[in-house]
């Protein structure tokens, strides 16, 4: 991708037309609710913070640092909003934003259904090769959820999931009975909430499916196909900040943008 932005002139209109054109949010699903979703397009942009959630946190360190664009995976605004008021965190963050001018954009399913976005990214990540899709979007063969590949040379159920630990610097994993020198050659994996293509990874002949949320009776319905892995809802996502940061930086290269130093998982292991 080649910076084409030769001048310090832009506006958030201009930086979400950009973000539309990357992250193309006609590829969201129904619930979603990615794009443009906080701000006035013809405000002068000074740069964007990223992060994975907004959250109080993030609103602060954007104001202090001069940055007018929130750009997050997860958005800010997903289900219908019947009031803004300060007597929730939410409507105090959202009346916060529109006092200092700060825009939010978030690039959430559509930036899964992309082959480069977050499931590429995580199996670039573990060393996968010859990845596509594992549910590919009707009518579109080239986008859709989670993704399945191949490691070069199989390793055992223990090896590889050392390496999950290793890659997404999670030291705790939740996964179906297993033996520590099972083989695993094929992977398939969703960021997220993947439950719903447990039986698409079976379909696919993986060894083992890497993903995130899965309840108690989820991990039944591997059915001993296949190794079902939990790694945590943040862990297998927070690649989207590098993807997000990366297309910001190199297009916008005159204007500030940073990864938020302020954003950590929601969930806490100890």
């Amino acid at each position: 991708m080649k910076n084409n932005d030769k001048t310090n002139a832009a506006t958030l209109g201009d930086v979400v037309a950009f973000l539309d054109a990357t992250f193309r949010p006609e590829l969201q699903e129904d619930y979603d609710n990615s794009g443009f979703l906080v701000g006035d397009s013809a405000t002068p942009f000074t740069g964007a913070l990223v992060a994975l959630d907004l959250t109080p946190a993030v609103v602060d360190e954007a104001e202090s640092l001069g940055l007018n664009l929130i750009v997050t995976h997860h958005p800010f605004i997903f289900s219908g909003l019947k009031r803004i008021t300060d007597r929730t965190e939410s409507g105090r963050t959202l009346l916060k934003m529109v006092r200092h001018g700060i825009g939010a954009y978030a690039a959430h399913t559509n930036l899964d259904n992309l082959p480069w976005g977050v499931n590429g990214a995580l199996c670039e990540k573990l060393g996968l090769v010859r990845c596509r899709i594992l549910r590919p979007l009707a009518g579109n063969a080239e986008a859709g959820a989670g993704m399945v590949g191949e490691l070069p040379s199989p390793l055992s159920a223990d090896e590889f999931l050392q390496r999950v630990k290793d890659v997404l610097h999670q030291p705790t994993l939740r996964t179906t009975p297993h033996r520590a020198a099972q083989p695993v050659y094929r992977v398939a994996l969703c960021g997220g909430s993947g439950a719903p293509f447990i039986a698409d990874a079976i379909a696919a002949h993986a060894d083992l499916y890497l993903t995130a949320d899965l309840k108690y009776h989820d991990f039944q319905r591997s059915d001993g196909h296949l190794i079902l892995a939990d790694a945590g809802h943040y862990e297998t996502e927070q690649f989207a900040k590098e993807i997000i940061y990366r297309a910001i930086s190199e297009k916008f290269s005159n204007f500030a943008s940073r990864i938020s130093l302020q954003q950590e998982s929601l969930v806490c292991y100890i």
